[in-house]
């Protein structure tokens, strides 16, 4: 068993290996911390709170995106979450958050769907999910949502305002376990007051964002960038990240999916340099955990 563990490629010698290697580090805290007191309600602004989770005040209302915000992302047992450890602390906790009126969930997969920090939300969150993933809310006590499939959209209501969600295709795969493969997963529009936002969830690169750009113009493209070493067949490179937005016609691209959990083999900061080196420096919303952006 020991030699198996440490020398083997196998998925689950790697699990064991990377679960004693995270059992022995700290867990950084976030370089930077957004204040959402302080943003105005007539602006879009957004700020990264690690991996794929963005909290976004779009004109008003409170949105967070595949919001994961524990210390660990996996299976919730009786023992806690069973999984990755981050390497950096999520820029506010659950505590630090204002309101929620808008939930976006992109997939099921247990680093974007994380029940824990669900049932943990401030105020009386609306969901906008992927198809045959609302199963997964039960036990959550979100019971105000929407399932939306590829080119399916929803106007949602709320004291702060409306906002239409349009779901579209992306290149990914939305199983939560090894039989529940019927899950859907996407890429969404957000569009209030005349300004939309791309939230890419998690794809690899596919040619679907050159049909959204007739549905634009978009001030934003929430792109993930990382995990992409081996797994480019579910995660696009920073590169690809930027041929995407660019094809959707997104003025900036705020890079999220990498640098906060150890889920692909680059170096964590090689997505990031490698972003910098494919698009200007003025179209990069943040390079940072924890970072601000205001359209």
């Amino acid at each position: 068993m020991g030699l198996w563990a440490s020398a083997s490629d196998n998925l689950g010698a790697r699990a064991v290996r990377g679960m004693v290697e995270q059992a022995g580090r700290g867990v950084l805290p976030s370089p930077h911390t957004p204040l959402p007191a302080d943003w105005r309600d007539d602006q879009l602004t957004a700020a990264w709170l690690g991996h794929s989770t963005v909290l976004i005040n779009f004109q008003g209302l409170n949105i967070i995106t595949d919001p994961v915000l524990g210390r660990r992302v996996g299976a919730e047992t009786l023992l806690g979450t069973i999984g990755a450890k981050r390497f950096i602390a999520p820029a506010l906790r659950l505590d630090q958050l204002p309101p929620i009126d808008l939930v976006i969930l992109s997939h099921a997969h247990m680093d974007h769907f994380d029940t824990a920090t669900l049932r943990r939300l401030p105020g009386s969150p609306q969901v906008v999910t992927a198809r045959a993933t609302a199963d997964l809310l039960e036990k959550t006590g979100l019971h105000r949502h929407y399932s939306l499939g590829w080119g399916e959209a929803a106007c949602v209501k709320s004291l702060a305002g409306d906002i239409q969600v349009e779901a579209f295709e992306v290149r990914h795969w939305g199983a939560r376990w090894r039989y529940d493969r019927q899950r859907g997963y996407n890429g969404y529009i957000l569009s209030r007051g005349g300004q939309r936002v791309i939230f890419g969830g998690d794809t690899a690169y596919t040619d679907t964002f050159a049909a959204l750009r007739g549905k634009g113009p978009y001030d934003l493209a929430i792109m993930p960038i990382g995990a992409y070493n081996p797994w480019t067949c579910s995660h696009c490179t920073p590169e690809e990240a930027v041929r995407m937005a660019d094809a959707a016609g997104a003025d900036r691209l705020l890079p999220i999916h990498f640098k906060t959990f150890p889920l692909g083999r680059e170096d964590r900061g090689e997505p990031i340099e490698r972003l910098h080196a494919a698009l200007r420096t003025d179209r990069i919303g943040w390079s940072d955990v924890g970072q601000t952006f205001v359209a």
